[in-house]
């Protein structure tokens, strides 16, 4: 059954189920509203009510004073917005707004957003990047969002969705502003934006109707031509349109087009033609609701007929609202005479401008419309619309060529990476995303001799995000990008259009993988790194055809292969608000001299949410910290190496829970410590002193190193360096092991936490392998993972100025320590031990912890089973108040103190270190939290980091933001 006008104005603002009754009598008053304010306008008045007029608010006082001259004197219905800024904007429309007698329908074209127009204002994806997006509920997120923003700044209309199908690849006007290329993908996605846009009160305007995508012509310069049959338009280019119509499509906007299927006058544009509005939109289609003209100014329709003459013919074809007229006077003048000469008549003239006042009606333009301007640029640029477009991104972007499944990149240990940056964009944040999974070095494309020495390039196309630009590949580019496909294995990730790849046909062809971008910002690029290197999944598909071999539709499909990646703390199920705590509290600990600095981490569900760097290396504002930055982890190192070497031996049947510790480490057979178990020792039940202060023995009669003991350079006899200038004779090691054989044991087993266990175990996991600690966790663990800032011995790796200073040593080494370990016994064996010497970032230890909450797979390698990781973190002596699992700290005991802010699970784990650091991980929420400082620079006495409980009121907010 054919739907009346003014149902359909409802339907959007009608929720399902509503009686009928109630509908009947929205239908009474709205109509009751419309015929008293038509029936009280002159017929001056009336016909203003057809013109929606240009408003910039980049322009000066000259253009506000015509405006209002525009709303007083011709009493226009309406303005279209145009460039310029927010806060402007809202200023004006309130200052016409309140002159208006009748308050004014705004529009804007915004087609991505209000950014198309507005500085200052937010963008989202063109819709062909939206035609690669399979989840429609996105698309129709899309539409909410942007109908939230348009209600915010006092908008009705968005000229939106282009439902063009856009199967000419030469399209100069249209391209990336269509869905795509094919009816389906246009009419699927524009539906549901269209869904979104009208639930939340406002109008969607379809455009350009009948069809602009067939054509290589832009009607802003001259008049295109469509030249199809009838059979064919209904089929493709009109498609859509009956979809939408269907389903309460509130506008259309008609295009200046030649279309000699349905206006045999080729001196008539569509706009301009009764026989494409009235007969077909109107009457063929039955469209009932509001329809504009595409704007009058456009020279494919203003080549045609004068300011004035033009208006009147769009009026006469059909159309209800007259957009950016060239001579709103002119135009009324003409209008005016028509309608006295009875060429237009009174019932022509009210059923436009009576649907116009019922479209007014729906939005409450029944009384005036102010525009609140607080906080008006802040909450059009919310945080939500970020993780709108994280989400969008992550399913967009296209993996169309994978020869041998090289995407996502595997066996990172095996793999030395170079980028080459193409295009005249930055990649930057492509970058630092790849970085964020193993090391990536640049080439520039003007050595590429130098890629002989990488095992895989990946090449970054990034040209500037403009859909108006040509984005195509210079010769030069291609000549490029074939050179490196025809030597190496190579990766090209293009953050373009996709029409550009269209012109490098004979290259793809040699690339092992090929990758969609499609816009070049820091969304995209970072969504595509991530699934280059597999934390997330490729989705997308090509909304268009590039080549011959890679049409429409093509998109291979990846997984993820729980790789950390990163996301947005509210795509998490965590409260950004609440989250946004943890900045003032770690703001307060460098403001109050707790700690020079600090790193901290939030991850959920395998995704970073929250990595945040505060203050300096030290107590001067010389070097602020970076999330790249290093610190001493402390006795973190006790579960992020020796306790994964462990497991793994573990796993490995070489060792079990009850292997005794004479049997593991010679030195310390026929003592009393020999029958001492492997769990008794993890879990700090072994009876052992919690510390032995060894290098106190090796100082002399005034505290200073014993110059019998140490020496101030390297030599064969002091090989072992402590720190800058100090080394300590050869083997002394032995001599620590034995103080920890000769050592006290007490007479009961009870909890004592104990450095010396991790120190013994470090000599049998380095015997069992033959080869030493930080040589075993690299090629066992780090590199695999792709935590190349996770070491021992970081000056061999980085610059002093990465890592930060850990104490001003005045009693034992007096020196700044500085990228050697703090730990006195650690340092002592050269800065690898199993209790403390790991340096590294907040993200390479969340790495682990991943890894941990994945029970032991990360990046599609199992390191050890999900039974060995099961069994290490039990809390086996619970029962005895031990609150340990085998090598983890646990969650305290009730009514005990412990680690933890009190919140987190019974099944969650971690550790904390002496330097100020800490990294737990909760399997019931699926979260990982890691804190990293320096807080024993410059004096280690004070634990103000411990005593104020900073690291746990942080873990505390944390909790407190989880919303699901």
């Amino acid at each position: 059954m054919k739907r009346t006008l003014l149902t359909l104005l409802l339907l959007p603002f009608l929720s399902h189920g509503q009686p009928k009754n109630k509908l009947y009598s929205s239908e009474i008053q709205q109509r009751q509203w419309v015929d008293s304010v038509y029936n009280s306008m002159s017929l001056d008045r009336r016909i203003g009510q057809l013109f929606m007029v240009a408003a910039y608010s980049n322009k000066n006082e000259k253009h506000v004073a015509e405006l209002e001259r525009l709303v007083n004197v011709n009493h226009v219905g309406g303005l279209i917005f145009f460039q310029g800024g927010p806060q402007r904007q809202a200023q004006i429309a309130n200052r016409l707004q309140g002159q208006s007698k009748l308050p004014l329908l705004v529009g804007i074209d915004g087609e991505w957003g209000l950014r198309m127009r507005l500085d200052s204002t937010y963008r989202f994806p063109y819709n062909m990047t939206l035609g690669a997006v399979q989840n429609l509920d996105l698309i129709e997120e899309v539409g909410k969002a942007m109908a939230k923003q348009s209600k915010r700044i006092g908008i009705h209309f968005n000229f939106g969705p282009v439902v063009d199908v856009n199967n000419n690849p030469d399209n100069p006007i249209i391209g990336v502003r269509s869905y795509g290329e094919t009816r389906e993908i246009v009419t699927d996605r524009a539906l549901a934006f269209m869904n979104g846009y009208q639930s939340e009160g406002l109008f969607a305007t379809a455009k350009h109707f009948p069809g602009h995508g067939d054509t290589s012509t832009d009607s802003h310069h001259n008049l295109p031509l469509i030249d199809l049959d009838k059979d064919r338009l209904h089929q493709v280019e009109l498609y859509p349109y009956k979809k939408l119509f269907k389903n309460g499509l509130s506008s259309v906007m008609v295009a200046h087009l030649n279309l000699p299927a349905y206006e045999p006058n080729d001196a008539i544009p569509s706009s301009l033609s009764y026989n494409v509005v009235t007969k077909l939109l109107r009457d063929e289609l039955e469209f009932e609701g509001l329809i504009f003209t595409d704007a009058l100014n456009m020279k494919g329709v203003a080549n045609y007929l004068s300011p004035g003459e033009v208006d009147l013919a769009a009026f006469k074809a059909g159309n209800d609202l007259l957009l950016f007229s060239e001579d709103v006077d002119k135009a009324a003048i003409k209008i005016k005479e028509a309608y006295e000469l009875g060429d237009i008549t009174e019932s022509r003239l009210a059923y436009s401008v009576k649907k116009v006042l019922g479209y007014k009606y729906k939005v409450g333009l029944t009384k005036p419309l102010v525009i609140d301007q607080t906080n008006l640029v802040e909450e059009l640029n919310d945080a939500v619309y970020d993780d709108l477009n994280t989400k969008l991104y992550s399913e967009a972007i296209t993996l169309v060529k994978n020869n041998n499944k090289l995407v996502p990149i595997r066996k990172l240990e095996h793999e030395k990476i170079a980028y080459v940056a193409l295009g005249d964009d930055d990649g930057t944040p492509f970058l630092e995303m790849m970085r964020n999974y193993t090391t990536i070095e640049v080439v520039a494309a003007t050595d590429l001799s130098r890629l002989k020495d990488y095992s895989l390039v990946v090449v970054g196309y990034h040209k500037v995000d403009n859909p108006w630009r040509n984005q195509n590949f210079s010769i030069e580019e291609k000549a490029i990008i074939g050179e490196i496909a025809k030597d190496n294995k190579a990766i090209l990730v293009s953050f373009a259009k996709p029409y550009a790849l269209s012109g490098i046909e004979d290259e793809i062809k040699e690339l092992d993988a090929l990758v969609v971008g499609y816009q070049n910002n820091t969304f995209a690029e970072q969504a595509a790194a991530q699934i280059v290197f597999g934390a997330l999944g490729a989705k997308g598909e090509l909304p268009v055809t590039i080549t011959r071999k890679y049409d429409v539709g093509t998109g291979i499909k990846t997984k993820s292969i729980d790789r950390l990646g990163f996301s947005t703390p509210a795509n998490e199920g965590l409260d950004p608000v609440v989250l946004r705590k943890i900045d003032s509290i770690a703001q307060y600990a460098i403001d109050q001299q707790i700690t020079p600095g600090a790193q901290i981490l939030v991850a959920r569900h395998g995704k970073v949410v929250y990595n945040k760097s505060f203050g300096y290396h030290t107590y001067q504002p010389e070097y602020p910290v970076k999330n790249t930055d290093l610190y001493d982890l402390a006795s973190l190192t006790k579960i992020l190496a020796t306790l994964p070497m462990v497991m793994k031996l573990y796993d490995e049947h070489k060792i079990t829970m009850h292997s005794k510790l004479g049997d593991l480490v010679p030195e310390f057979k026929r003592t009393d410590k020999q029958d001492i178990t492997l769990k008794d020792l993890l879990t700090h039940q072994s009876g052992l002193v919690a510390w032995i202060p060894f290098y106190k023995s090796t100082l002399d009669s005034v505290s200073r190193p014993d110059s019998n003991l140490y020496r101030t350079q390297f030599s064969p006899d002091f090989p072992t360096q402590v720190s800058e200038h100090l080394f300590i004779k050869k083997g002394y090691t032995q001599t620590m092991l034995n103080e920890i054989a000769n050592s006290k044991l007490a007479s009961k087993k009870e909890y004592k936490y104990s450095d010396l266990g991790f120190i013994s175990l470090k000599q049998y996991i380095e015997s069992a392998y033959y080869r030493t600690l930080d040589q075993l966790v690299q090629e066992k663990f780090y590199q695999s993972i792709g935590a190349n800032r996770l070491t021992y011995l970081p000056l061999r790796k980085f610059d002093a100025k990465e890592i930060t200073p850990t104490e001003e040593d005045n009693y034992y080494r007096y020196t700044t320590v500085h990228g050697y370990v703090h730990d006195m016994g650690a340092a002592m064996q050269g800065g690898v031990a199993g209790h403390a010497g790991l340096f590294g970032t907040a993200l390479d230890v969340a790495k682990i912890m991943q890894l941990y909450l994945n029970e032991g797979h990360y990046g599609e390698e199992q390191f050890f089973s999900k039974s060995t990781f099961e069994v290490f973190n039990a809390c086996v002596y619970c029962d005895k108040g031990n609150r340990r699992g085998i090598g983890f700290d646990k969650p305290q005991l009730a009514g005990k103190p412990g680690p933890t802010c009190g919140c987190a699970s019974l099944t969650s784990f971690g550790h904390t270190g002496f330097t100020g650091t800490m990294t737990w991980a909760d399997p019931e929420k699926d979260l990982i939290y890691v804190f990293l400082s320096n807080r024993t620079y410059p004096d280690s006495n004070s634990n103000r980091l411990s005593k104020e409980n900073i690291r746990e009121n942080i873990q505390q907010v944390i909790y407190e933001s989880i919303v699901k």
